[in-house]
């Protein structure tokens, strides 16, 4: 057997093959020219038809990047079929779906923090420049990608957090609307009249300028504590932190001047020190007891 004839036979005939391949390769590269000038046509339509609405920039780059991966599987599709006539939709959708099992168990983490960024992304909650807290992380809202969401820590830090925590865990958000309701806890002394005190406390926290005061103000006498009858205050103000910290001390400041006007003690712990008097060990006679 010949095996030099044969490999050139062969390689005449892949040349060959190669050859008369070549206008179908020239197709297919024009197909994906025309489908990169539609892909970016139609992204530029769909910004236009997106534009009129009021959804969140996140959601919009969204549908921009489905169109432009739909396009693209259409103008492949069709570019595959043109090189390899033999490749039929039936059998490249079950290529397609043996590809997909494997990589949806490779990069399945993957998968689901782009599905989870894809549902965020839908529902109205947790916009852009929203304060929230979930999983110990608390900050603002900067950014939100397929894949990540951007937290801004209130200490000035970045947190980049996968979009399946968000979505798999309870997510609390301080500023969904413009008000929330603060509280802090005041004792009086117990000779202190309860109603005469919390008269005070509520006319000088609905003086302060950052309380709405008509959404109401609450004083609730709590419990008995150790040296003092405990005050639970509650009032509304800015949902930010920075709002309730501001707020919060202004209230707290308020309450103290108007209690000292009233002349109602604030008390502080009382601690009572009782000494035993001691006898000398000298003094002592035989039987322990102090001799005369």
């Amino acid at each position: 057997m010949n095996y030099i004839a044969t490999l050139r036979d062969q390689l005449q005939e892949m040349g060959t093959g190669l050859v008369e391949a070549l206008p179908s390769f020239a197709i297919a590269l024009i197909i994906l020219l025309v489908t990169w000038i539609v892909a970016r046509f139609a992204v530029k339509i769909s910004d236009a038809i997106v534009g009129r609405t009021e959804i969140r920039a996140s959601l919009k780059n969204l549908i921009d990047t489905l169109v432009r991966l739909g396009i693209w599987l259409v103008g492949l599709f069709i570019a595959a079929v043109v090189v390899i006539p033999s490749l039929t939709p039936a059998s490249l959708l079950a290529g397609l779906g043996i590809g997909a099992v494997a990589i949806g168990f490779a990069f399945q983490d993957i998968f689901e923090n782009f599905l989870a960024g894809v549902l965020i992304m839908l529902r109205e909650k947790m916009r852009i420049g929203d304060i929230i807290e979930c999983e110990g992380i608390t900050g603002k809202v900067e950014h939100i990608t397929l894949r990540e969401t951007h937290v801004r820590k209130l200490s000035g830090e970045l947190t980049v957090v996968p979009n399946s925590i968000l979505f798999k865990n309870p997510v609390e958000i301080f500023t969904d609307e413009d008000q929330r309701r603060h509280d802090v806890v005041i004792g009086v002394s117990y000779d202190t009249n309860l109603d005469h005190a919390a008269d005070v406390i509520r006319r000088a926290v609905e003086d302060v300028e950052d309380v709405l005061a008509s959404k109401g103000v609450d004083i609730f006498a709590q419990e008995f504590n150790s040296s003092s009858v405990d005050f639970l205050v509650r009032w509304w103000a800015g949902s930010t932190p920075r709002s309730g910290w501001e707020s919060k001390d202004k209230v707290v400041r308020a309450i103290k001047a108007a209690l000292d006007d009233a002349g109602i003690e604030i008390p502080f712990p009382y601690v009572t020190h009782t000494f035993k008097e001691t006898v000398p060990v000298s003094q002592l006679g035989d039987s322990g007891k102090p001799t005369p």
